[in-house]
């Protein structure tokens, strides 16, 4: 069985309010990136671990859909694919609840059943989806 592996990092200096941190991915896209507790929670610079898990969601949908519709014989003009991710506090703190995915796309040919099915089937089966317990959602359009 194949596997693949991927790395990231952080470094996380003082208190959890007051302190702030850096990521870094293997791939190098990001490399020292700040993030705090301001930006996780208010509207500080920098970025956070939720807007990071929304973004990775939405690529994997959207290349998971790719796969999906190439396989069906309609290979995607394009797909604009986003991911609003909410947290809610709960009894011993946070949890990521509930992800909204929101979905463009441009499929010459293909009908709106068929679209439902495969982008219904991209959500359930992504990656992604598949590591996170949390409600997953899905807005599909197909543009004409």
């Amino acid at each position: 069985m194949a596997s693949i592996r991927r790395e990231g990092s952080a470094v996380w200096k003082g208190a959890g309010k007051d302190g702030a941190g850096t990521l870094t991915t293997q791939s190098g896209t990001l490399r020292g990136t700040p993030y705090s507790f301001n930006a996780r929670f208010g509207d500080g610079q920098g970025t956070n671990p939720e807007e990071l898990i929304a973004a990775a969601h939405a690529g994997c949908f959207a290349m998971a859909l790719a796969f999906q519709l190439s396989g069906a014989g309609h290979p995607p003009e394009e797909l604009a694919a986003s991911a609003r991710l909410t947290m809610d506090q709960e009894a011993g703190g946070w949890r990521i609840a509930r992800i909204a995915l929101t979905l463009r796309a441009r499929v010459p040919g293909l009908g709106r059943e068929k679209f439902d099915e495969l982008a219904q089937a991209a959500k359930a089966n992504c990656p992604v989806s598949r590591v996170l317990n949390a409600e997953i959602s899905l807005e599909a359009t197909l543009e004409a």
